[in-house]
């Protein structure tokens, strides 16, 4: 038997929930919700700096369309040349000691 809250189905529950005019990044380290400005064509994570193309369903309901993959590409070659520069200096530091 399913248990009834407040007399309202699962999808009426359910519907209470929801966030619009809001999304989660698509990023999948990052995952943080953000809302866009009005009628804005791109949007940026607060949280990881990816940035995103939209589309207003609705004046009110934004979807995703999909990366700017130009502003993404800079950031994921910066996160690798951290990444690289902090390997070769975990390298180089045991070579010194000696």
């Amino acid at each position: 038997m399913a248990i009834e809250r407040e007399g309202l189905s699962g999808a009426e529950s359910l519907a209470k929930t929801r966030t619009y005019g809001k999304f989660r990044c698509h990023n999948p380290s990052c995952m943080g919700r953000f809302q866009p400005e009005p009628g804005a064509k791109r949007v940026k994570c607060p949280a990881c700096g990816m940035e995103f193309r939209v589309h207003w369903i609705r004046p009110d309901f934004p979807r995703i369309r999909g990366p700017v993959w130009d502003v993404n590409r800079k950031i994921a070659q910066e996160a690798l040349a951290a990444l690289e520069a902090k390997k070769s200096a975990a390298k180089a530091a045991p070579k010194e000691e000696k």
